[in-house]
């Protein structure tokens, strides 16, 4: 990430959801502070919202150690999940049928940004 743009950047991959249903979550936090976003994704009543607080958690991380940037300035500027691999599952059916189960899984992106703070003029 550069020094300029002030982002940082965490990716969790494999994460056992479906995209569709991470998406409802993620749209959620997007433009909220940092320590706002995992304060709502605690009290959050869907699976998923674990995962993407985990990896908000590591983008502050990263922003703190790699970066030195204040943990208060920080906002989630993009959030945004993709599809990853398909675990194709089989179940037996009526008169010796099989049906196929798909377990998807996702790859969740969380992207921080660092809000300079203006000064007030008076």
């Amino acid at each position: 990430m550069s020094e300029k743009n002030n982002i940082v950047k965490a990716i969790n991959k494999n994460v056992r959801s479906g995209a569709r249903k991470a998406n409802l979550v993620l749209n959620f936090i997007k433009g909220k502070k940092a320590d706002i976003a995992i304060k709502d994704l605690e009290f959050t009543r869907k699976k998923v919202a674990e995962d993407i607080k985990k990896t908000v958690k590591s983008a502050i991380a990263n922003a703190e150690n790699n970066y030195q940037y204040d943990i208060d300035n920080l906002y989630v500027k993009e959030a945004y999940v993709g599809k990853s691999i398909v675990m194709k599952r089989f179940r037996p059916r009526a008169k010796g049928r099989a049906a196929a189960i798909k377990k998807p899984f996702s790859r969740i992106t969380i992207i921080l940004e660092e809000k300079k703070n203006k000064e007030v003029k008076k």
